[in-house]
């Protein structure tokens, strides 16, 4: 099939690319200010990967590109005669922790930031379009990306690993589902091809949920180095800007793409741990000395 992927250049789009070359596809892609309009003639999909995720965006520019940008070019799409649309949302959409039950769909959405707002108004406003123009509408919610590439949060923890420093967080007990770059994009290939998905919105994991204590062991065994964790009580953490995500619990229920689609994640969690530190360790002068 031809297949657009908006964000092509992209932590997601740049591995998406080439899985789907190999799956057979012909890819167009978009990035940046791209105008889709003459690229989206002849494509039966599209990926919709392209969004503003910067937490400091505000909130008027967060709905003008990825609500009202991704409603539009949906309606673009199937204005084209586009069959099929796999958006990229996010778990934020419907919060930020989670308190013994994993998060599974049934819940009443509520996003804690401008960003998980405006995912949960674009799935709405595609789900509109969907009932309008009969594309179908597949929406996947991720919860933490992980892979060669990544930045933020995750890398500045292989980096904290991997100088040796003592981390504050062995007595946390949280649960947090995370998704491999390279699971990630599986699913995306399926929920492509597989026509029970039109019309569903799927979380997609690694599986099992880890605790932050034991992603820090994790990331230590795959980078060769120990894992400097100390114990203090997970309530004195507040001092530290990203203790909330380093504490909390976020887990999600992925049962329905298993059971459904057949889906199984290609690489197991320790195997993705394994290729994003082998990609760290590749790049570490250039990724120590590079802040973002």
């Amino acid at each position: 099939m031809r297949v657009l992927i908006t964000g092509i250049s992209g932590f997601v789009g740049r591995a998406l690319a080439p899985a789907l070359r190999e799956f057979g596809h012909e890819l167009r892609g978009a990035s940046g200010r791209n105008d889709v309009t003459n690229l989206l003639v002849g494509c039966e999909e599209i990926v919709h990967l392209a969004n503003i995720a910067h937490r400091y965006t505000s909130p008027d520019l967060l709905h003008r590109v990825n609500v009202e940008g991704t409603r539009r070019l949906a309606e673009k799409a199937a204005a084209a005669g586009a069959r099929r649309f796999v958006y990229l949302s996010s778990i934020k959409a419907l919060g930020e922790e989670t308190h013994g039950l994993a998060l599974n769909g049934t819940e009443v959405p509520a996003p804690k930031d401008a960003y998980g707002r405006a995912k949960l108004e674009a799935e709405r406003a595609l789900a509109e379009v969907a009932r309008r123009t009969g594309l179908e509408v597949v929406i996947l919610r991720p919860p933490l990306v992980y892979g060669p590439g990544v930045k933020a949060n995750f890398l500045a923890l292989m980096r904290a690993v991997d100088r040796g420093w003592p981390l504050p967080l062995a007595s946390v007990r949280n649960r947090r589902s995370l998704v491999y770059l390279g699971n990630l994009v599986n699913a995306i290939g399926r929920c492509l091809e597989a026509p029970e998905a039109a019309g569903k919105t799927y979380f997609v994991s690694d599986g099992e949920p880890v605790s932050t204590p034991e992603l820090v062991r994790a990331l230590a065994r795959a980078l060769g180095r120990p894992a400097r964790l100390l114990a203090f009580p997970p309530s004195v953490l507040g001092w530290i800007p990203s203790a909330p995500r380093l504490t909390r619990s976020l887990e999600v229920d992925d049962s329905a793409i298993r059971r459904e689609l057949g889906w199984v994640p290609p690489f197991t969690f320790e195997e993705g741990i394994r290729l994003t530190c082998e990609w760290y360790l590749a790049r570490r002068g250039q990724l120590q000395r590079d802040p973002s």
